[in-house]
């Protein structure tokens, strides 16, 4: 606990609350104790109240609906998986025997709960702003990049619908390369329709690369 309470940069005055934040139910059942469930439903409620704060006050640009397109981006079960694979929560984890056997430590439903649940257990140890500080750390890029795609049109659907024209067709996308480290990743993407090459795109995220590989074949088909 204390090794992990180091990498989220927050010490528990009551670490029982962080023991409690990352015990699954199967754990809980086998020992008779209590879950994570609860703190689990709290650390809910206390993301999309930050997150929704966070985007209030530093993207005023942004209109009602793509805060809220934004936030649905961000709050979601990969980008909680993505925190928690960063502290390996994986390994810190109290299941039972039966999860343990069914790979339940990289299961990314129940990594994803975790980090709802140790933000309860951050807010109800050491108050919001604590609690805040994690969770924008740990999603201000996620949050930025979102943003900056909210408004952009959705080139796949367009692409799709100009290849179909003339009947079915495979359209494939496949990630051909990426760089850097997992906190500052580039990727890139070709799209391929019926196994042909039509163009490539790069992005921070698969889908970001995805969706400039879809915009260049569309700027493609023009010439």
């Amino acid at each position: 606990m204390e090794e992990l309470e180091e990498e989220i940069g927050y010490k528990f005055k009551n670490p029982k609350l962080l023991k409690t934040a990352l015990t699954h139910t199967s754990y809980a059942y086998e020992k008779n104790v209590q879950s994570n469930e609860k703190l689990e439903y709290l650390g809910d409620s206390i993301l999309e109240f930050i997150s929704s704060e966070y985007l209030y006050n530093n993207y005023p640009k942004l209109k009602e609906g793509e805060m809220t397109k934004v936030r649905a981006t961000v709050v979601c079960e990969s980008s909680l998986y993505k925190i928690a694979q960063r502290y390996n929560f994986g390994e810190k984890l109290y299941l039972g025997k039966s999860e343990i056997m069914s790979g339940g430590r990289n299961r990314p439903a129940i990594l994803a709960d975790s980090v709802e649940a140790v933000i309860a257990a951050i807010y109800l140890d050491g108050g919001i702003d604590k609690t805040k500080k994690f969770i924008i750390e740990n999603l201000k890029e996620e949050i930025k990049i979102a943003s900056e795609n909210v408004g952009q049109k959705d080139y796949k659907t367009v692409l799709q619908e100009k290849l179909q024209i003339k009947g079915d067709v495979v359209i494939d996308y496949i990630i051909v390369k990426e760089k850097g480290p997992d906190h500052n990743k580039e990727f890139e993407a070709e799209v391929r329709c019926n196994s042909n090459p039509l163009a490539r795109g790069k992005g921070r995220t698969k889908k970001q690369a995805e969706m400039q590989a879809a915009k260049q074949a569309l700027e493609n088909m023009k010439r």
